[in-house]
């Protein structure tokens, strides 16, 4: 790509109007732990729910897209549009437990919820876990884009790139904390949907494209392997039923309780558990959280799906991709990599917004996914373990050293992967069977730290197994060996909830009364403690129409904005319907459901 110098300008000046405003915060920032992991706990539910989606629009988003969609069809999209069950979940029933927690990072909730060395065990393997094996695989994934993307436009080599987007994401992260990110991540926001509406416009526009409506013919008439329809929402049941059952029926059955992933873990988690801590109140959390979920899945996706339709015209085939960019390195050929081959139709000034929607991209996900590592890697295991009572200006220290760390880990980690499809399938599958666990532990007394342990070995072991079967030549399908890792760590981790010590009694009606948790499973603890039920057990029916309402407000509106672009304008007014009426009742409940003690401060009985 050759920037003109309209386009260095755009670029430069988005770096400033991104960066710069997270500079004033650097001095806040360093006061102690929770201004620097936590913001203060001061974060409004529209800054904290930008942050999060910020985060999750990241530099490999784009790639992985087009990569579902030239290789299963827009429907293949499944695979993570299922995990809309898992977030609207968090909204209704988790996110005011996790901001009566109180905690800090969602690590520390272990020696709250858990008692004895089983407890403080799990909370140190998990800092360390997350924080570093599991973030590094997660940030590496995301520099891999970073290097596809730069090796396309530029021909820049890897660590040419790394040491590009490094110093600028170190520098950011090591100086302003959590409230610098989340300053970083709003801006970015704009910048980046701005850019990728445009790579979508002038992708549909380009002359082998013919517009939106010769988009739609050319592809009718192209046809996919097996007979895929690549428009279609839905995959097809019929013809092709391999796929239907690992893009869809697996997702909506299995995958979306089952499975840990980043940003859509079963009952909140990481980062997404990072901002409800960090909100100012339980409205708060869970407003941020809704947000989220409508930005993330309805709001984002069709720029990136249009732009992958349209490179099924440009570049039908991988090498069409090595015959127009003949200087690619071999080694980063993929299907994810046409996002930034079509990225070649920009013109001048929207080619640099672009590459600066690319670079904030990158940004707002390293820059969160250091900050939310650090707070893993110092609070819960270097202050809990290694160096404790020291001052709070040792532990912002200690933060800002291992952010670059971290960092270093993750670039040498790009090295070791191929694809961002990839690495997607391979944080699912190390994560499988471990969801129902995160969801259950809120509302059954009888799971313990034992059964945490017992779900992390159990899946990580199997899922190694799986791996070697796979290599010998005997290994089973994606989805197959979904389903067993889940099976296998369920039946692992409930007989541990029946067969390990217990949790300390004492430990368990503490956290009763300090999160105020609902539901049968807490009943013989509510006892013991002379509670009454909370008022939130007069809720759940309320919670389960928002959370039915939430799903599918939030799928008939992506399908909607989806209908009108494919030119099926009835189709779309009867989804649309669909949508107005559950989005009217998502309001209704959200109104309606919770008393006005939910602005209660973090951990108040």
């Amino acid at each position: 790509m050759s920037l003109t110098v309209l386009d260095w300008i755009i670029i430069a000046l988005s770096l400033l109007v991104c960066f710069v405003p997270a500079l004033f915060f650097g001095r806040r920032a360093g006061k102690d732990t929770s201004e620097f992991f936590a913001s203060g706990r001061a974060v409004p539910w529209w800054l904290a729910g930008l942050s999060m989606v910020a985060t999750t629009f990241s530099s490999d988003t784009p790639n992985l897209v087009t990569d579902i969609v030239r290789r299963d069809g827009v429907a293949g999209n499944w695979v993570w549009w299922s995990f809309v069950l898992t977030g609207v979940a968090t909204v209704f029933f988790y996110a005011r437990l996790w901001r009566r927690s109180g905690v800090l990072t969602d690590l520390e909730f272990y020696e709250i919820r858990y008692s004895g060395r089983p407890a403080s065990l799990v909370r140190g393997f998990r800092a360390l876990y997350l924080g570093l094996f599991y973030n590094c695989i997660i940030m590496a994934t995301v520099n891999l884009a970073a290097v596809k993307i730069a090796g396309i436009l530029f021909g820049l080599d890897r660590w040419q790139t790394l040491l590009i987007v490094g110093s600028l994401n170190v520098v950011f992260a090591t100086y302003a904390g959590l409230w610098g990110v989340l300053v970083i991540d709003m801006i970015q926001f704009f910048i980046k949907m701005s850019a990728v509406i445009a790579a979508a416009y002038f992708a549909v526009t380009a002359p082998q494209v013919g517009g939106l409506a010769g988009l739609m013919d050319k592809l009718a008439a192209r046809g996919g392997p097996g007979g895929l329809d690549y428009t279609s929402l839905l995959p097809d049941f019929t013809n092709n039923w391999d796929l239907a059952v690992a893009v869809f029926i697996m997702p909506i059955a299995v995958q979306w309780w089952a499975v840990w992933y980043p940003g859509s873990e079963p009952g909140g988690g990481s980062y997404i558990a990072q901002r409800m801590l960090a909100s100012r109140s339980e409205k708060d959390a869970l407003r941020s959280v809704l947000f989220f979920n409508i930005a993330h899945y309805v709001l984002r996706p069709w720029p990136w799906i249009v732009v992958g339709l349209a490179s099924l015209i440009v570049y039908p085939e991988l090498s069409d991709i090595q015959t127009a960019f003949p200087k690619l390195d071999p080694t980063l050929l993929g299907h994810d990599i046409a996002y930034p081959a079509m990225l070649r139709f920009l013109p001048a000034g929207f080619a640099g917004l672009m590459v600066g929607g690319l670079i904030a991209a990158n940004s707002s996900t390293i820059l969160t996914h250091l900050n939310w590592g650090a707070s893993y890697l110092v609070h819960d295991f270097y202050r809990r373990f290694v160096r404790v009572g020291a001052s709070e200006h040792h532990y912002v220290q200690a933060g800002r050293i291992v952010t670059v760390l971290l960092f270093l880990a993750s670039s040498a980690t790009v090295y070791l992967m191929d694809t961002a499809r990839d690495a997607f399938g391979v944080i699912l599958q190390i994560g499988a069977g471990t969801g129902l666990l995160y969801l259950t532990r809120w509302f059954w007394w009888r799971v313990n730290a034992w059964c945490e342990i017992v779900a992390m070995a159990s899946s990580l072991l199997v899922s190694i197994a799986l791996l070697i079967a796979a290599r010998s030549g005997a290994g089973l399908s994606a989805h197959a060996g979904l389903l067993v890792t889940v099976i296998v760590t369920t039946i692992c981790w409930t007989a541990a909830a029946y067969l390990a010590p217990p949790t300390d009694r004492e430990t368990l009606i503490a956290f009763y009364r300090r999160v105020r948790p609902f539901g049968p499973g807490w009943e013989d603890i509510r006892r013991a403690a002379g509670e009454l039920p909370p008022a939130d057990a007069d809720n759940i029916p309320r919670a389960l129409l928002g959370w039915f309402a939430g799903c599918t407000s939030i799928w008939s509106g992506l399908f909607t904005i989806g209908l009108v672009l494919y030119g099926r304008l009835v189709e779309a007014a009867a989804v649309g319907a669909v949508f107005v009426v559950s989005a009217i009742t998502l309001t209704w409940v959200m109104r309606n459901i919770w008393p006005e003690e939910i602005n209660r401060p973090p951990g108040a009985a």
